[in-house]
C-alpha cells in the first residue's frame, strides 16, 4: 500500500502497534460492555505490600522472558560453528515446538488460577490433581517427534542437507519433553503459590548454567549432532532442581492444606 520496505525495524514498529492497539481495545470494551469491571482512579492509593507481591511475581516472569532470548542467541553463536543449515534447524524445531508448548503453556495460564484459588480454599486434592492433568500433554509431543520428524521437517521445505542434521536433532531433543513437562508445571505452580524467584532460578539453571555451557562442549568434543543432547542434560538438571524446590513447597505449603 505505497509503505517503505523497512525490514526488522517494520516488524518491530508492527509489533509496537499491535500491542498498543490490544490495549486500547481492551480498555474501551471493559469500560463500554464488561458491567462487571469498574476502573476508578478516585480514592486510588498504592500500598508497598501489595506492589511487593505483585512484583515477586512479575519481576521472575520478565526475566525468564529475557533469558529465552539470551539462551537462543547463544545457541545460535554455537550452531553457526559448524553451518548455516544447523541454525536453520534450530529455528525449525523451536518453530515445531511451539505446537506442543503452547497449548502446556495456555494450560498453565489457566492452571495457575486455579492452583492459587484451591491453595486459598485449602484443597490440596484438587491442587494436586491439576499439576497432574498438566503434564500429559508433553507426551503427545514426544510421539510426534519421533515418528515424524521428517514429516515436520518438510512442511518447512527442509533440503536433504537439512533433513539429515534435523530428523537425528528432533528425535533427540524430544526425549526432554517429558522432563520439560513437569519442570513447566513445577515453574507454573511455584509462581502461583508466590515462590516467583525459585520458578525463575529453574529457568536460568537451565537455560543459561546447564544448556549452554552442555551445548559448548559438546559441540567442541563431539560434533553437531552431540550439540542436541545438551538440551537433555539441561532438563535432568532442571528437573532435579524442580523437584527439590517442589519437595521444599509441599512440605512447608501443600502438605498442611486442610489441616
Amino acid at each position: 500500500f505505497g509503505m517503505p520496505k523497512m525490514g526488522v525495524a517494520g516488524a518491530a514498529i508492527a509489533t509496537v502497534t499491535g500491542q498498543i492497539c490490544a490495549a486500547i481495545l481492551a480498555i474501551t470494551f471493559n469500560l463500554t460492555k464488561n458491567p462487571d469491571v469498574h476502573i476508578s482512579f478516585k480514592g486510588f492509593k498504592p500500598q508497598i505490600i501489595f506492589v511487593k507481591n505483585i512484583l515477586s511475581v512479575g519481576i521472575p516472569s520478565i526475566i525468564m522472558s529475557s533469558v529465552g532470548s539470551a539462551m537462543t542467541f547463544g545457541m545460535n553463536k554455537i550452531l553457526i560453528t559448524f553451518s548455516s543449515t544447523a541454525v536453520a534447524v534450530f529455528g525449525v524445531y523451536f518453530k515445531l515446538n511451539s505446537f506442543v508448548f503452547m497449548p502446556v503453556f495456555g494450560l498453565n495460564n489457566g492452571m495457575v488460577p486455579i492452583v492459587s484459588y484451591n491453595y486459598g480454599a485449602q484443597n490440596k486434592k484438587r491442587l494436586t490433581k491439576t499439576i497432574k492433568l498438566a503434564v500429559c500433554i508433553m507426551f503427545i509431543g514426544i510421539m510426534l517427534f519421533q515418528f515424524m520428524p521428517d514429516v515436520l521437517l518438510k512442511l518447512f521445505d527442509a533440503s536433504d542437507h537439512m533433513l539429515e542434521i534435523g530428523i537425528p536433532a528432533l528425535r533427540v531433543i524430544s526425549l526432554s519433553f517429558a522432563f520439560a513437562g513437569i519442570c513447566i508445571v513445577i515453574s507454573s505452580s511455584l509462581q502461583a503459590l508466590g515462590h516467583g524467584f525459585l520458578s525463575m532460578m529453574i529457568s536460568i539453571t537451565r537455560q543459561l548454567i546447564i544448556l549452554l555451557p552442555s551445548a559448548y562442549i559438546l559441540a567442541k568434543f563431539g560434533g553437531i549432532h552431540a550439540v542436541w543432547w545438551s538440551f537433555n542434560i539441561a532438563e535432568i538438571g532442571s528437573l532435579t532442581l524442580s523437584l527439590l524446590f517442589f519437595k521444599h513447597m509441599y512440605n512447608k505449603i501443600i502438605k498442611h492444606l486442610g489441616e
